[in-house]
């Protein structure tokens, strides 16, 4: 029987090795250096309360990948328990299983995310209503308008940045209002620094233009209550799935069906080398309770950072290994909160389910505050009430963007969850007295950045590609900023290759380049 080897269970490592078992005689051998799936998608719990590591909404354009999550984890067929509690309705399957009964199923969510500017919430996408107005004022506004009018009618920008990328879309006025100052905390740089390429990749679609056609087409009637909006920008779709447990679940439920079929997961596995034989790898090392071990293969399938790929490569010209060494990732950081309550008023209609919930009804809501270094919240509570141990508290994450070996990164937990408390003060958000309880997660290596030396990538792609039975996959694997879903596409990809008997790796990186689904999250 042939082998592969794949180094990372997350979603692409996962995705990769259950498509080798279902629609291949190769049996994948999975290396995880961490003790648990699921990478940034994996699902953290403090006790007893489950945290969702960045919040990963289930959605994408692709058929195939929403019936693969929903062969996994089957959607709901009765309400769940916030639903039931406010009278709310939601799409349900027919046969479906119950959430208060069964924990393997996909949660239907409605989604809301908003922005905190001037201490007031703002729609996102940002909407020409009442409310917008009044925040904003009728100068601005007036500002607002007049940019976008001056882009739509002057010949465009050339895109040499992302700061260019986002004036042709929205105009200089509502770039530095609602996207500036956000996307600035997430990188650590100025736009005017960043790669165009980073808007191809995460907000292509989205315009002010698209954005007011929704915004049309939502008070006309519903012709279906199907989550499938593929017709419809990422940012702007009305709901999406969520497993009952959180994204863990539904990687904690796949590795179980790897096993089941034969394949091998390894924890605590950290892939030190890779032996090739002119331009094939033969096998890898690594080191595994502690213990160098050396395990060969005939297929190697990589989502460890490319920095650390090419590291661990003999043979590599130096300037294939100068570009990789000089690629930069985003760190993260998360304070999870247990609250008594949230001093953001519930902004819901009267008479409106939603008007009901103690707090708000945001899934996340974006911090545009110049003043704060806190970037998103997180309101686990409205992913799935199944997160939270005592439905009657707020669970939330605090999320803040940083570099790895930074005075925030080093920090010590309770000195950094007494600023993250101090922020969420600041910005009229929380009180420290409503505080219950708090816990503190680093993430390295969260963002593959688009500065640095990623505009020489192609030739690191071009070497890595030659070696023949050496397939890239998933976000870091490829230093390409996409979602889970597109990670999943590349494993497919990948696994097709290897199906198919095919050297042809540019199916793999068009993922997300020329299929029409792009992402129009802000970070």
């Amino acid at each position: 029987m042939k082998t592969a080897i794949i180094v990372g269970a997350g979603p692409a490592g996962l995705t990769a090795a259950y498509e080798l078992l279902k629609t291949t005689d190769v049996k994948p051998i999975v290396l995880e250096e961490n003790d648990f799936v699921g990478g940034i998608s994996r699902t953290a719990v403090y006790k007893g309360n489950r945290m969702d590591i960045g919040g990963h909404r289930f959605f994408s354009k692709s058929d195939t990948v929403m019936d693969w999550w929903t062969n996994i984890l089957p959607l709901q067929g009765a309400p769940s328990r916030d639903d039931l509690a406010i009278g709310r309705k939601t799409s349900l399957t027919e046969n479906g299983p119950d959430p208060e009964k069964d924990d393997r199923v996909m949660l239907v969510r409605s989604r809301l995310s908003r922005i905190l500017y001037t201490r007031k919430l703002f729609d996102y996408p940002v909407t020409l209503n009442v409310a917008t107005i009044r925040n904003l004022g009728l100068w601005r506004m007036f500002k607002i308008g007049m940019s976008y009018i001056k882009v739509c009618v002057l010949p465009k920008r050339k895109e040499k940045s992302l700061e260019d990328f986002m004036i042709n879309r929205f105009g200089v006025e509502l770039y530095k209002t609602f996207f500036r100052d956000y996307t600035e905390k997430v990188w650590g740089i100025p736009c005017h620094e960043i790669s165009a390429d980073w808007g191809a990749q995460r907000i292509k679609g989205l315009s002010i233009a698209k954005t007011l056609l929704h915004a049309f087409k939502a008070m006309l009637p519903k012709k279906t209550n199907s989550v499938r909006q593929k017709d419809t920008e990422t940012s702007l779709i009305g709901e999406f799935l969520y497993p009952k447990l959180g994204p863990g679940e539904l990687w904690e439920v796949v590795a179980d069906e790897i096993r089941k079929l034969g394949g091998e997961i390894r924890f605590g596995a950290k892939v030190t080398k890779f032996e090739r034989s002119e331009n094939r790898i033969s096998a890898v090392k690594f080191t595994e309770n502690g213990e160098e071990k050396t395990l060969g293969a005939d297929y190697f399938m990589s989502t460890m950072p490319v920095k650390n790929l090419v590291g661990a490569l003999s043979g590599v010209p130096d300037s294939v290994r100068e570009i990789a060494n000089g690629l930069v990732y985003r760190d993260f950081m998360t304070v999870g909160l247990l609250l008594d309550s949230l001093d953001i008023p519930n902004p819901a209609k009267p008479g409106t389910p939603e008007c009901k919930l103690k707090f708000v009804a945001d899934n996340w809501i974006y911090v545009q505050e110049s003043d704060v270094k806190l970037g998103r919240i997180q309101v686990f509570n409205n992913w799935s009430p199944y997160l939270v141990s005592d439905p009657s508290k707020v669970w939330i994450g605090l999320e803040y963007f940083v570099n790895e070996g930074d005075s925030m990164w080093n920090s010590k937990d309770s000195d950094f969850i007494d600023f993250a408390i101090s922020e969420l003060e600041k910005i009229h958000v929380a009180k420290k007295s409503s505080v219950r309880d708090a816990v503190l997660f680093r993430v390295p290596k969260t963002y593959p950045a688009y500065f640095g030396t990623y505009q020489r990538f192609g030739e690191v792609r071009s070497y890595l590609d030659a070696l023949e039975n050496l397939f890239l996959m998933g976000r870091n694997g490829m230093h390409k900023y996409n979602n889970m879903d597109h990670s999943m596409l590349t494993a497919m990809e990948a696994v097709k290759c290897i199906r198919e008997n095919s050297s042809d790796k540019s199916a793999i990186w068009n993922v997300n380049t020329e299929e029409e689904y792009h992402e129009g999250k802000k970070g």
